[in-house]
């Protein structure tokens, strides 16, 4: 009997003679079993003794005996225990991944052996070395096409992310070029993260281009209809569609250096010319994106894109980005082109001396929205805003150097210093806040209008007695002593302004919320100086402030300031010039105005309400210009399509940032608010799509949105929940955590 073992890529066993051939590994454990009986003593029936003699006989052929061949055989299947595997959990262990890595001059895929329990930075290791060419792979990623999502977690296993033999992986860049238009409709091209969640990506782009505050601006896909209707037209303004590279200028911002946004950061000079050396200029002066940009000619603006129905509005507004997942998981590719806006309209630290890109941005974008009738103002506000455009681009085509010497430097450490010094001499000084036990109050005759069906009772006359957030109001002077007609509480009302100048018109429209709708209030006033007082006590009520409030006298002072601007009185003698009677006055107005009058009616009217602003410098221009932008009715509300519990027909829901309007469709009337202060908690429930948000007074609302995911309106409360949260007392640094936990979704 011949007795041998042979493991190769066929495993042979011969037993007894008879020999064998396998292929599959499963079945080599069979031949060991074989082996093994094989080499059991046997005892044949009727010849006793038959394995002494079979031992004797295999001693003199080489063999020590039973126990010795026993154990070798042992031995060898000990060693394919230990050493071999099956084909299936081989299988289970091992198999082949493809990887299409992007080279960008050729792009090839690579097949590697793997197993479940290799970790991501080790696959792309291995990849790295597999591909063995030199070059920077410090900025490539994985990025997994079927899952849609990028394999940042390095330390992950593949069996952690679930990552198959079937997967499809692409290497590839984080970096890419893209395509973004600026609040002031300039195209920049700019390289960005494709891999960070848009928020750490728009942050990223405001420190390129030194805008603060990166937490109130976003990405906004355009509309593919818009950019239909400009196909028809074939000539392109190349004011708006050129593009500046802006990795190409080499701009100081993208290094990545939080100290751009501090306030004590120091110029560094050149030693010889005096002028900031290229590492600051951007901060102090020579930066395009701090200039105004010329208006564009009537034909040009008339081309343009402009929404008309509070629906297209709604449209428009389903385009803004998660700001908690990528560009590339959002569809976006390279070059594409986005827009950057001032999402969330709550501008918090406007300082001029440090946010001269961010002002200059923030007026392209109001003027652009007043142009474009985004948002509806009177007759008598388009021609103040046309003065003041007018006045911006008069000075900077004068070339008037950005002096900002002039703003008053306040240092606060020595402002504080020195009020407690004068405190302690027992000298007045102005306090921040007024002394909150005496509340001020207000006490006036004013006309009063209740709006009824089928009704049209003019203004009454009545005593008027504002105190803390409430208006009562008695039938004269003598009565105001005991019960009042009515009380109105202010908190959580809009205010809206009812203002004609020209015809000495002074109204606030109040409306006041109720629990099945809104209640409407006018009030009217006799003269500019009542009007401010009152509107600005409405407003500081409105959001729950008496006129104890700090901000009390500057409210006053920017509504005569604003009342001043629209006054269109011309001067006795000031004479237009001929110059200024040849402006193209109708790049100031919205194409709709600009119908209304001639040319030169035009043109006079802009100069008449021009009187008003010639003091301005350019800055406190472009910021009265920002201001009156606030002032209007419709700022920063933006419109989406929803649908509530329980009603069978779709609405307008508006979003602002310290209020949600339900608004009806058909009227465009709102037909009740609800005020961010009064809100106790809110939620998503992500299965069936609906917001549920729970205010105070047990009111709970609930609506699926229509127009867009509902996470873009869940983004919009939780983001004006955070921007609540800031304070000039906190550093300049963003509390990403939070703002992720107030807008991010299920995951």
């Amino acid at each position: 009997m011949s007795l041998w073992i042979k493991v190769s890529a066929k495993y042979n066993v011969n037993v007894n003679g008879r020999r064998s051939t396998w292929s599959p590994v499963d079945d080599l454990r069979d031949s060991v079993a074989a082996v093994t009986a094989a080499a059991k003593p046997t005892s044949l029936p009727g010849r006793p003794g038959r394995d002494q003699t079979a031992a004797a006989s295999e001693e003199q052929q080489g063999f020590k005996g039973t126990g010795e061949r026993r154990g070798v055989i042992l031995n060898v299947q000990t060693f394919l225990d230990e050493n071999m595997t099956t084909s299936v959990e081989y299988g289970k262990i091992t198999w082949e991944l493809s990887i299409f890595v992007d080279q960008r001059e050729d792009d090839s895929r690579y097949t590697l052996r793997v197993k479940g329990n290799d970790h991501v930075g080790g696959l792309m290791l291995k990849l790295v070395e597999e591909i063995n060419a030199t070059r920077d792979w410090s900025d490539y990623a994985l990025w997994w096409e079927q899952k849609n999502i990028w394999l940042l977690k390095t330390h992950w296993t593949l069996d952690k992310y679930g990552i198959q033999a079937d997967a499809n992986l692409l290497y590839t860049r984080q970096h890419r070029p893209l395509c973004l238009q600026l609040p002031n409709m300039k195209t920049i091209k700019l390289s960005i993260s494709f891999s960070s969640v848009v928020f750490k990506t728009v942050t990223e782009i405001c420190r390129t281009l030194n805008i603060r505050r990166p937490e109130e601006l976003s990405l906004l896909k355009p509309l593919d209809d818009a950019s239909k209707k400009k196909k028809k037209d074939k000539g392109k303004n190349p004011a708006i569609d050129e593009v500046m590279n802006i990795d190409a200028l080499g701009m100081p911002g993208n290094t990545g250096n939080p100290g751009n946004y501090s306030k004590t950061m120091t110029p560094t000079y050149d030693p010889e010319s005096g002028n900031p050396i290229s590492k600051t200029s951007l901060w102090f002066g020579q930066n395009d994106l701090i200039v105004s940009q010329p208006n564009l000619p009537p034909a040009e603006l008339a081309k343009m894109y402009k929404p008309l129905t509070t629906i297209e509005k709604a449209t428009i507004n389903s385009g803004w980005l998660d700001s908690s997942r990528s560009l590339m998981e959002q569809g976006v590719q390279e070059d594409d082109r986005l827009l950057l806006r001032f999402k969330y309209h709550c501008f918090f630290d406007l300082n001029p001396k440090y946010d001269s890109v961010r002002i200059n941005q923030l007026y392209e974008q109001a003027r652009w929205s007043v142009l474009l009738e985004e948002i509806d103002c009177t007759e008598e506000e388009m021609l103040m805003f046309a003065s003041l455009q007018y006045h911006i681009c008069k000075l900077t085509l004068s070339k008037e150097p950005l002096n900002l010497s002039d703003e008053p430097e306040v240092d606060e450490v020595e402002a504080a210093l020195s009020n407690l010094e004068v405190t302690l001499e027992g000298g007045n000084t102005d306090k921040i806040l007024e002394d909150i036990t005496d509340i001020p109050k207000l006490a006036d005759s004013l006309k009063l209008f209740r709006p009824k069906r089928l009704t049209l009772r003019p203004y009454k006359e009545y005593w008027f007695v504002f105190k803390d957030t409430t208006i009562s109001y008695y039938k004269n002077r003598e009565s105001s002593t005991g019960e009042p007609i009515e009380q109105l509480h202010l908190r959580g009302c809009e205010v809206v302004p009812d203002v004609n100048v020209a015809e000495k018109k002074f109204g606030i429209k109040l409306l006041l919320p109720v629990a099945d709708g809104m209640n409407e209030v006018y009030i009217r006033c006799d003269n500019e100086t009542q009007y401010a007082k009152w509107k600005a006590a409405c407003i500081l009520a409105s959001k729950g402030k008496t006129m104890a409030y700090s901000s009390y006298k500057t409210e006053v002072r920017n509504i005569q300031s604003f009342l001043q601007m629209k006054s269109l009185a011309p001067t006795p003698e000031s004479t237009p010039d001929a110059d200024a009677m040849d402006m193209n006055a109708e790049c100031f107005v919205s194409p709709r105005f600009s119908k209304k009058y001639k040319t030169k009616q035009l043109a006079t009217r802009i100069l008449e309400a021009h009187q008003n602003v010639t003091s301005l410098s350019l800055m406190e221009a472009k910021m009265r210009f920002i201001q009156a932008w606030q002032s209007l009715p419709e700022f920063g509300i933006k419109y989406y399509i929803v649908r509530f519990r329980g009603s069978k027909k779709d609405e307008i829901l508006g979003i602002s940032y310290n209020r949600l309007i339900r608004i009806d469709m058909s009227t465009n009337q709102p037909v009740t608010t609800w005020r961010f202060s009064s809100m106790k908690q809110w939620n998503v429930n992500w299965e069936i799509r609906q917001v549920t948000i729970d205010f105070d007074g047990n009111v709970q609302v609930a609506f699926s949105c229509q127009s867009c995911d509902c996470k873009v309106v869940h983004e919009f409360i939780g983001g004006y929940i955070f921007l609540s949260t800031r304070s000039k007392d906190q550093n300049e640094t963003l509390d990403e955590e939070l703002f992720h936990k107030l807008t991010g979704g299920q995951e």
